[in-house]
């Protein structure tokens, strides 16, 4: 087997020399087929000769060697014929999901709180730019010493993990804070809610941060009343929210989403739905489930469905199954497409 691909790193170099690094020979300097340093891109030509192999983006210059940050990056001799990689080299300056923002509508009374999470190395490669992801109840997301019952979604950890296991695209999370949680993701009150995240919110990060904007791009996620609300909001808005997982959803209770799935059209817009069992929201779960297929929702397509057998209503057991909507929706084969 001796299998040629491309391997683009992405990265502003300002000094020195960029290299890669690939087993067996961690020792070895690989130049690049092809540099320019002013686009930042850097090409280099690898022969796999065993099934996978790992590798690092390295940076000489006068003072010493330095290795990117991270896990090492995996490549697979038999996915696509590139791999792009964009990597960071020098420690990350502070926790960006410790700051808590507050953004007041300039249309209305709202003013929500919310904690951005930006992903190692955002700051240093200037050529990346994410998805996002805007989570409910911001206050459960991050720090077990605000959420309910002291009990997180450790999206941070999770969201790391699943970077060092080449599993998903980096991501750029908005956890968002209700202001009054029933109101907020329940019928009539989370029309008012979903018009201040379209139109101010993540306009606001979208000026504000390098993201990637497009609905394909954009990814709304919740539980209980906030799987409701999430689900609400693709759709009503599927041109923006084009993702939507809804973990453990009271749907019926205050909402009329199963109606407007029946008479209304099928939505250009994904969605992943669980609950655990029993006393988890099982049942209309199943039932969504099943009005979605009715209006041309294709299992594994742009519908996805799971039960989790003894999975409780809680932080905890959400925090456990947070990776598998993000694997549906930006799961990253370990050779994914370079853009020409």
């Amino acid at each position: 087997m001796n299998r040629p691909l491309t391997v683009r790193v992405r990265y502003p170099l300002q000094r020195g020399r960029l290299v890669l690094r690939v087993e067996p020979d961690w020792e070895h300097d690989l130049e690049p087929a092809v540099a320019d340093p002013g686009a930042g891109r850097f090409d280099f030509a690898v022969t796999l000769d065993r099934p996978f192999a790992y590798c690092k983006p390295v940076i000489r210059d006068a003072e010493a060697v330095h290795w990117s940050r991270g896990e090492n990056y995996l490549l697979l001799a038999n996915g696509e014929p590139a791999r792009e990689i964009l990597p960071f080299f020098f420690e990350e300056p502070g926790c960006s999901e410790c700051d808590l923002a507050q953004r007041r509508s300039a249309e209305s009374d709202r003013a929500h709180k919310f904690r951005v999470f930006l992903p190692p190395g955002y700051h240093e490669n200037t050529l990346a730019s994410f998805p996002v992801v805007f989570m409910q109840d911001g206050q459960n997301l991050f720090f077990p010493g605000e959420a309910f019952g002291g009990a997180h979604w450790r999206v941070a950890e999770t969201l790391r993990l699943l970077d060092s296991m080449n599993l998903v695209r980096k991501l750029i999370v908005v956890g968002v804070y209700p202001e009054e949680r029933i109101r907020d993701y329940t019928l009539p009150g989370y029309a008012d809610y979903g018009r201040y995240l379209v139109s101010e919110l993540k306009a606001w990060i979208d000026e504000t941060y390098r993201t990637r904007s497009g609905p394909g791009d954009t990814a709304v996620i919740g539980s209980s009343l906030g799987g409701v609300v999430s689900f609400y909001l693709a759709w009503e808005w599927p041109q923006v929210f084009g993702l939507s997982a809804c973990l453990s959803s009271t749907f019926g209770w205050r909402d009329d989403l199963m109606q407007r799935v029946v008479s209304e059209a099928k939505r250009p817009a994904r969605f992943y739905l669980d609950s655990g069992w029993p006393g988890d929201n099982y049942e209309v779960t199943r039932e969504m489930r099943d009005r979605l297929l009715g209006r041309g929702y294709r299992l594994g397509q742009d519908l996805h469905y799971l039960a989790y057998p003894e999975a409780r209503h809680d932080e905890r057991s959400w925090a456990t199954r947070l990776h598998v909507p993000l694997q549906q929706f930006f799961g990253e084969t370990a050779a994914a497409p370079v853009a020409a």
